[in-house]
């Protein structure tokens, strides 16, 4: 079954602890951080003119959420200033994405597309994919076609930070466990199921949702859905990034943005345009 269906409805809700503020956190620290470089380096090396100037500064502000679902952080990142433009694949996710966007009046285009064959009308300074989307690519080839997509749409020495969940958390913390939530107009049931020969990590989520509309009832409506995620290792990321023809710089634990460690279960990395 197509994964974020019926899920969709209540993604929000069951994900109301994501510290999607951290994250937008580490994303904006991260990206001015490598800004500042090369705004240094271009003072040092470059003789732009001040609309030259100007333009690059607008291509360096547009960011491209790569997997954005119903854009919690890519609003974030509008809010903060920077021109969003969301991919997803997945239309009921996208459908919420652009109500959150009405709701809040902000200038963002989302686009129904695959990230493995995304396109878009210009370059952007910056591509970021979290919260598991580089996961879902379950094929070598899928991940470095994305890589190469990335690649050929940034500008110039622009920056791609991704994360994705390790080998070591589906295979020795999520697989094979069970997780039940329950609110008050919805619950789910996740059933995990770890390949280990594949690496690859099956959940099948059963979810109920409160029927609106009906008076002095609970009817319940049943959502089922499997969703597939590889785990990776950085330095399969590395390789990737490479055959990609793109420049790695610096890999972080997501839990606490300092080295990778063995028991890493989700990384922050950053690479540039080749």
């Amino acid at each position: 079954m197509e994964a974020y269906t019926g899920f969709a409805q209540v993604y929000d809700v069951f994900m109301d602890d994501t510290p999607y503020e951290e994250w937008c956190e580490h994303l904006v620290e991260l990206l001015a951080l490598y800004e500042e470089q090369e705004s240094a380096r271009e003072e040092r090396n470059a003789d732009l003119s001040d609309q030259e100037k100007k333009n690059l500064q607008e291509e360096r502000n547009t960011i491209l959420d790569l997997g954005c679902g119903t854009g919690v952080l890519t609003q974030m990142l509008a809010q903060r200033g920077f021109t969003m433009i969301g991919i997803d694949n997945a239309q009921e996710m996208l459908q919420i994405a652009m109500e959150r966007r009405e709701e809040a009046g902000l200038d963002i285009l989302y686009l129904l597309q695959d990230m493995r064959e995304f396109e878009l009308y210009g370059a952007v300074g910056a591509v970021i994919s979290v919260c598991d989307s580089i996961n879902y690519l379950l094929e070598e080839e899928g991940v470095v076609q994305t890589f190469r997509l990335v690649n050929n749409y940034l500008c110039p020495r622009g920056i791609f930070i991704f994360d994705f969940n390790t080998v070591y958390k589906y295979a020795a913390v999520i697989g094979d466990a069970t997780i039940a939530e329950s609110r008050e107009d919805c619950s789910f049931i996740w059933d995990n199921y770890y390949h280990e020969a594949e690496e690859i990590n099956e959940y099948d989520l059963t979810v109920f949702v409160k029927e609106t509309g009906q008076k002095d009832t609970e009817i319940y409506r049943r959502f089922q859905e499997t969703h597939y995620q590889r785990g990776y290792r950085i330095e399969q990321m590395k390789d990737y990034l490479r055959q990609a023809g793109m420049v790695f710089l610096e890999a972080l634990d997501a839990d606490t943005m300092g080295a990778v460690r063995d028991v890493s279960e989700r990384i922050y990395v950053v690479a540039r345009k080749g």
